[in-house]
C-alpha cells in the first residue's frame, strides 16, 4: 500500500517549483493530486505527467477558492489535504519596498493561506484532514533584501500556530504544520539568490517533508514547525 493510497490532495502553486515536485511526489504515493496555479500551461504539463487534475486558481481571490473546493468537492466527496504553496517573491528593503509590494506580498502569501485554511477547515472537520502551509526560513531570521515577503511569510507562522491550535480545541481531527525552506533551488529563489547558489537544497528535499505530513505517520503532529534548511539557520544562531 503507498503511503497516500487514494487521498485527495490539493496542491496550491503547483505548476513549477516546490509545488510541482509535492504533486509528482504525492502522486507517485497513491494521492488524487488536485494542482492548482495561475500558471495554466505549465499546470496542465505537471498535472498530465502525474496522472492528476488541474485547476486554474488565483489564491488571492476568495471566490477562486469557493470554486476550487467545491469542484473537488463534487468530483472527490472530501478534501484530505491542502498544502498551501503557491507564493511570489519581490526583492526590496524597508528603504525600498513599495506599499503596493507590501500588500501584493501579504495577499499572496498570507491572505491566501488565511481563505485556505479557513475553507479546508469547513470542510475536513468531520473526516479529518491534513493543512500543510510552506513558509520559510525568511520568517525565522533576518533577510533585509526580502522584507516584504519575509513579513509575509511570517504571517504564515503565526496563523499555523492558530489554525492547529482551533482545531485542537474543538476536537477537529485536523493537523496544521508549517514547513520553513531554505535556499531552494526553484524559479521562485534564483531570479533572489543567483544561479549556482551553494549549498541550495532540491524541491524534492522539502517534497519528502511534504508527503510525512500529508501521510498518517504524522498522525500526531501538529502545530508543529519543519526547517528543511541544511542547517542554515541554526548555522547563523551559533
Amino acid at each position: 500500500m503507498k503511503r497516500l493510497q487514494d487521498k485527495v490532495v490539493l496542491i496550491t502553486g503547483g505548476a513549477s517549483g516546490l509545488g510541482a515536485a509535492d504533486a509528482t511526489l504525492l502522486a507517485r504515493e497513491g494521492a488524487k493530486v488536485i494542482v492548482t496555479d495561475i500558471s495554466d500551461d505549465a499546470g496542465r504539463a505537471v498535472a498530465k505527467r502525474i496522472g492528476g487534475e488541474f485547476m486554474h486558481h488565483d489564491v488571492t481571490q476568495e471566490a477562486d477558492w469557493t470554486r476550487v473546493i467545491a469542484a473537488v468537492l463534487s468530483k472527490h466527496g472530501r478534501l484530505d489535504v491542502l498544502v498551501n504553496n503557491a507564493g511570489i517573491c519581490r526583492v526590496g528593503d524597508i528603504e525600498t519596498t513599495t506599499l503596493e509590494q507590501y500588500r501584493l506580498m501579504a495577499a499572496v502569501h498570507g491572505e491566501s493561506c488565511f481563505i485556505g485554511c479557513q475553507q479546508a477547515v469547513q470542510v475536513m472537520k468531520e473526516r479529518g484532514g491534513s493543512i500543510i502551509n510552506i513558509s520559510s526560513i525568511a520568517a525565522l531570521r533576518a533577510t533585509p533584501p526580502v522584507l516584504a515577503y519575509a513579513a509575509a511569510k511570517g504571517a504564515i507562522r503565526a496563523l499555523s500556530l492558530s489554525v492547529a491550535g482551533h482545531c485542537r480545541d474543538k476536537g477537529y481531527p485536523i493537523r496544521c504544520n508549517a514547513i520553513f525552506p531554505g535556499v531552494i533551488d526553484t524559479p521562485l529563489v534564483v531570479p533572489v539568490v543567483g544561479a549556482n547558489f551553494p549549498g541550495a537544497g532540491q524541491p524534492e528535499d522539502v517534497a519528502n517533508m511534504v508527503l510525512f505530513l500529508a501521510s498518517d505517520e504524522s498522525r500526531f503532529v501538529t502545530g508543529a514547525e519543519f526547517v528543511v534548511d541544511n542547517g542554515a539557520t541554526a548555522r547563523l544562531a551559533a
